[in-house]
């Protein structure tokens, strides 16, 4: 980390340097970057500036990276950017719960860049316990909301359907909460790390009735109490709803954004299930996910460094959205580190 973003080192200002810049990166069409230099963004009221330390490279940005008829090139400076997190820099008129120098965890959209802006009440101070430590606020406080509407309870018997970052969170937390946790997934990296978060069995994400059938002989025949489906593709939808027992809860975590989904609405309706959409629209509960995500890592319940498998600086976008895409053995979650 360099001094001037130190703590204790950062001069401490009520407003933006208008004469400042930044590097921050565009989008200038499919699967292509630009790194440029442009205006550093100025605080309004209510707001904050923050001198990024890093941002989380989410799958949901691979989308606009495929470069659909709907997207437009090039983007906004750091566009796409949402898992920022660094020191308050500067703030706007009216603040006075953040100031200058204050770690921080942010709910912002710009942060593929040196800087970037966010209300005042969407930033999550982050405590001396979590100093020098990247914190992706936005994806560990989802993982605590999903966490949260599964309802999982001691006893349970949970499926997971795809481990990746938000998977691997899922199993630690479940497992930790006294659930029996099967963890099913492609590769075999990934199960071999849901292992370590706490599954007790594993089941490679190869043949649709193999894995039917290897849950039924683990559960009785009953199926499980809930099942968290985290791929964001058609057939885990569907695999999702046949692990789920009568009057189970299927909470459906993937995000699905490259079209419509058929649902088998016959199995649903007969079994009874309850179907969550555990994507959070609700700011408050966005926050209230980060923060408790804040307090989760930082008393150690949850370390999420392992799961943090591949570094790039910002000129290399470009590189973790692909390696994000084609996940290369031993890939989980990618950052993009500002030095």
């Amino acid at each position: 980390m360099p001094d001037d973003m130190a703590l204790g080192t950062t001069t401490p200002k009520t407003r933006a340097d208008t004469a400042g810049t930044m590097r921050a990166v565009r989008l200038t069409g499919p699967g292509q970057i630009a790194v440029e230099t442009v205006a550093m963004p100025e605080p309004g009221p209510g707001q904050v500036r923050l001198k990024l330390e890093g941002c989380g490279v989410c799958a949901s940005n691979l989308g606009p990276w495929a470069g659909p008829e709907w997207m437009q090139f090039p983007t906004p400076p750091g566009d796409l950017g949402h898992e920022g997190w660094g020191v308050v820099d500067a703030v706007g008129e009216g603040v006075s719960e953040v100031r200058p120098g204050d770690r921080v965890a942010a709910l912002s959209y710009n942060a593929y860049a040196e800087y970037d802006l966010a209300d005042a009440d969407k930033v999550v101070g982050l405590p001396p316990a979590l100093d020098g430590q990247p914190f992706p606020g936005e994806p560990l406080g989802c993982a605590m909301n999903i966490f949260r509407r599964s309802d999982i309870r001691a006893g349970q018997t949970v499926a997971i359907i795809g481990i990746g970052f938000l998977g691997a969170l899922l199993t630690k937390l479940a497992s930790d909460a006294g659930a029996r946790v099967i963890a099913i997934s492609r590769r075999p990296f990934a199960l071999a790390l849901a292992k370590k978060m706490g599954a007790a069995e594993t089941i490679p994400m190869e043949d649709h009735w193999v894995i039917m059938e290897e849950v039924r002989q683990m559960t009785g025949g009953v199926f499980c109490d809930r099942v968290i489906e985290a791929v964001g593709k058609q057939w885990p939808i569907d695999l999702a709803g046949e692990l789920t027992r009568e009057r189970g809860r299927l909470v459906i975590a993937g995000f699905h954004q490259d079209g419509p989904r058929q649902v088998n609405m016959q199995l649903w309706n007969w079994r009874g299930l309850d179907v969550i959409n555990a994507h959070e629209r609700d700011p408050a509960i966005y926050m209230q996910g980060i923060r408790e995500a804040v307090d989760a890592v930082a008393s150690g319940r949850l370390d999420p460094a392992p799961l943090y498998t591949h570094e790039y600086p910002l000129e290399r976008l470009d590189e973790a959205l692909n390696a994000t895409r084609d996940r290369p053995d031993g890939f989980l979650k990618a950052l993009v580190t500002y030095k």
